[in-house]
């Protein structure tokens, strides 16, 4: 995600970005409705720009109970299409394909896998296939594919899982710096659209606040398009602090 503007992060950049940079503003944070009007005002690329939302915490990454992490439904969505298959079999295999899964099946998918497949965004599976689905850990793992219940990505209600996952449900957890990092929207959003989806992912990773951390818990906030700079929002004029 690119960093907040200051003086120094625009050495070197193209005229492109300075010109970005000049329309986001200074440094300074801002309101969440300010910060959205001025990162729509730096989204210069040629293509629909992803917005990305990251909001620095106030944990340890090295404990395993500070660890943050959990699902979110955007209520305007990510303006992505998500790419959905499911292992199942039987009746749960015909509830994923009515809700509007993209791929459905088990032994058939499993093996197309292992064989290097995986034109997919996200798996789903329900909890009787997950001995099988477990011996694709090695390769669905390192990709960030694999079923996990901690995630709602194994359930028996496939259907209802699929339909989120298709209206915008997201994953967020803190990352190696006590980051968490995800998209929010598109830069055709509406402003107020993306900020009803970035205040539902601050509420969400609030309310997954470890009960062992103490202090500050949200240390800083920022966002910014794909190609752009990124603008600070005061946590306070949030209203989150």
């Amino acid at each position: 995600m690119s960093t907040p503007v200051t003086e120094r992060s625009l050495e070197g950049r193209s005229k492109r970005y300075k010109l970005a940079a000049k329309a986001a503003g200074g440094a300074a944070p801002r309101s969440l409705e300010d910060a959205v009007t001025a990162i729509k005002s730096a989204c210069s690329a040629k293509f629909d720009e992803t917005i990305e939302l990251a909001v620095r915490l106030g944990v340890d990454p090295k404990q395993t109970d500070q660890a943050v992490r959990g699902t979110v439904l955007l209520p305007h969505g990510t303006g992505q299409t998500r790419r959905v298959l499911v292992f199942a079999k039987g009746e749960k295999e015909r509830e994923a394909t009515a809700a509007g899964a993209d791929f459905v099946g088990s032994d058939d998918l499993m093996a197309k896998i292992l064989g290097g497949w995986s034109d997919f965004d996200v798996a789903v599976a329900t909890p009787d296939l997950m001995r099988e689905v477990g011996k694709l850990g090695k390769v669905l793992g390192p990709r960030g594919l694999m079923p996990n219940p901690k995630t709602g990505t194994v359930s028996n209600d496939v259907a209802k899982v699929v339909k989120e996952l298709k209206a915008g449900r997201i994953e967020f957890k803190s990352g190696t710096q006590g980051i968490v990092h995800t998209a929010i929207g598109k830069g055709s959003f509406a402003p107020d659209k993306l900020v009803d989806n970035v205040r539902t992912v601050l509420e969400a990773v609030i309310r997954a606040k470890p009960a062992t951390v103490k202090g500050q818990y949200i240390k800083s906030i920022a966002i910014a398009p794909t190609m752009g700079p990124g603008v600070r929002v005061d946590a306070a004029k949030a209203g989150i602090q």
